[in-house]
């Protein structure tokens, strides 16, 4: 039995407006989109927001595109080529879970990863003598950003964090000696 190809209805221009209208006005009823599959942590970001879900789902879309021309690279015998596949394929798959989740598990940002994500301390942690803890490239309310230099005027100090596991070993003890 073969189907016979439908007709296409012959509108007048009047039909076509009131369609139009109708169409219009169900639109208006249902309300904004409320973009259900995206985390509500993330949901609300402004579009200026780097982070904002429009603006990842772009980087998702750039990435797809670098993962898919990137296909014959996953069974390549270049190690180099399979590890550039497989770290393309690992941001898409952390971009799709931000999207998801509301945590951002990756170590760069942007549509082709140009960016490091830099660490903010939300909670001190403190030595027994009570100097803080703290770590190279990550932001402090009191200090800002922690920079190397800072670090080795703190160790220049004498501030030795760490002397209770340091440990003297005798010459024949070490490797090669």
């Amino acid at each position: 039995m073969v189907k016979k190809p439908r007709k296409k209805r012959q509108l007048s221009e009047e039909q076509r407006q009131e369609l139009r209208e109708r169409i219009a006005k169900a639109r208006e009823a249902k309300g904004p989109a409320k973009q259900l599959s995206i985390h509500e942590s993330i949901r609300d970001l402004p579009d200026t927001d780097p982070f904002a879900p429009a603006r990842v789902r772009g980087w998702i879309k750039a990435t797809k595109e670098r993962v898919q021309s990137m296909r014959k690279w996953r069974n390549s015998k270049d190690v180099k080529e399979k590890a550039a596949f497989l770290v393309e394929e690992a941001y898409l798959a952390n971009l799709q879970a931000y999207l998801r989740t509301g945590i951002y598990l990756d170590a760069r940002w942007g549509a082709e990863r140009q960016h490091a994500v830099k660490h903010k301390c939300v909670a001190m942690a403190y030595y027994p003598d009570g100097t803080p803890k703290r770590s190279v490239g990550t932001w402090y309310p009191d200090i800002g950003t922690y920079t190397q230099e800072m670090a080795d005027e703190d160790n220049a100090a004498g501030k030795v964090f760490n002397k209770n596991k340091v440990h003297s070993t005798r010459r024949g003890n070490r490797k090669g000696a």
